[in-house]
């Protein structure tokens, strides 16, 4: 397993939004098989354009890089190329941010066709303005965490050719999109009502779906891959369930989200992302377990509102009450209001679940 220092900068005044941004990297980590042996922050109120961190914290964390014997170094922000390129030669380990995390998390999890070449675009468009600072960085870099997938590239690929194969993609995309919206398209015309699941990654929307399932006494060869881990899986989910009163409906379940979601990621799975925004209702799956489920809130709404879906009806559901203790109860009274708690794994919770959207439903209507 490969040790990591992970490093943080604030800015922000709000200290607990930074600490849970870091314990989801020391998780983003884990994910990618990797073991957190030491965690460095700063406060910044401006950052150093050259190192990110400044020169003597560099070293700082080279010194410690020896003695935690760790091998790379995985920054809580995004890098430029120049910036990765300096810090390398101050602390002679493996430099990669947030975002190289991300991508490389995603990239063992792409399945598809579809989902591969979404991350393979999104590592190029990561790659293609930090060429000048990042050639030479990226021929330090050895298979592990940060270098997987299909989006890995031969080190000597110019700016010309990673923009060819960025447009090559792109049409490939465009096509698979085209095969959605008929889909899309047929799905509408049955004018069965469309519910999305939403949320962070590990909230338990695909287990909220296959619960649901299991209501409607659905075989398990059509549940939906669930495991308890990050980004389990990138493929967007729609399965026909129903009410109680045998009213069919579309359920949709959709790629997770975590804070500070590469753009270029969202753009590149934007395709897949939009079946949000032909729901009927948008249940947001938030896993009242966690102490960050404020920050999961915040993405969560962010990401919606970029994909211009904020207008449509949603309900919040806090999942995972059956692992909530007496003083996290206590911390989400603030959420009562236009709210449902539950337990995915409850069968009586997900029975109330459906008639609760059942109703919202006819008020839409």
């Amino acid at each position: 397993m490969e040790k990591v220092i992970i490093v943080g900068v604030s800015q922000e005044k709000n200290k607990q939004d930074f600490n849970d941004s870091m314990d989801e990297l020391e998780e983003l980590v884990k994910a990618s098989e990797g073991q957190v042996v030491y965690r460095v922050t700063q406060h910044r109120t401006k950052i150093e354009p050259k190192t990110f961190i400044g020169i003597g914290k560099a070293y700082e964390i080279s010194d410690l890089a020896n003695e935690y014997e760790a091998t790379t170094i995985i920054f809580n922000d995004e890098l430029s190329g120049s910036q990765m390129r300096n810090l390398e030669e101050i602390i002679n380990k493996k430099i990669l941010d947030r975002s190289t995390l991300i991508l490389d998390i995603f990239a063992t999890r792409a399945s598809t066709k579809e989902s591969k070449l979404q991350v393979k675009l999104a590592q190029l468009q990561y790659r293609l303005p930090r060429l000048a600072g990042y050639s030479n960085h990226l021929s330090r870099l050895g298979g592990g965490i940060g270098t997987r997938g299909p989006g890995e590239q031969k080190l000597e690929i110019d700016r010309r050719i990673i923009q060819r194969d960025i447009s090559n993609i792109k049409k490939q995309l465009k096509e698979a999109s085209k095969n959605r919206e008929i889909n899309r398209q047929q799905r509408l015309k049955s004018e069965l009502p469309i519910i999305s699941l939403v949320g962070y990654t590990n909230a338990g929307k695909s287990t909220l779906m296959n619960q649901i399932l299991k209501n409607n006494k659905v075989n398990d060869d059509k549940h939906v891959f669930e495991k308890d881990m990050l980004f389990a899986t990138l493929n967007t989910s729609l399965r026909v369930a129903q009410f109680q009163n045998k009213q069919p409906f579309l359920l949709t379940d959709t790629v997770g989200f975590v804070s500070k979601l590469p753009t270029f990621l969202i753009e590149s799975f934007k395709s897949t992302l939009e079946e949000i925004t032909y729901s009927d209702l948008i249940l947001i799956v938030v896993d009242a377990s966690n102490k960050s489920l404020e920050l999961q809130l915040n993405t969560t709404h962010q990401i919606i509102k970029e994909l211009k879906s904020q207008d449509i009806p949603t309900l919040t559901v806090f999942n995972k009450m059956d692992q909530v203790n007496d003083e996290q109860r206590l911390s989400l009274m603030p959420y009562f209001k236009d709210t449902f708690f539950m337990s995915a794994l409850n069968p009586q919770d997900v029975t109330n679940l459906l008639e609760t959207m059942q109703g919202m439903l006819t008020q839409v209507k």
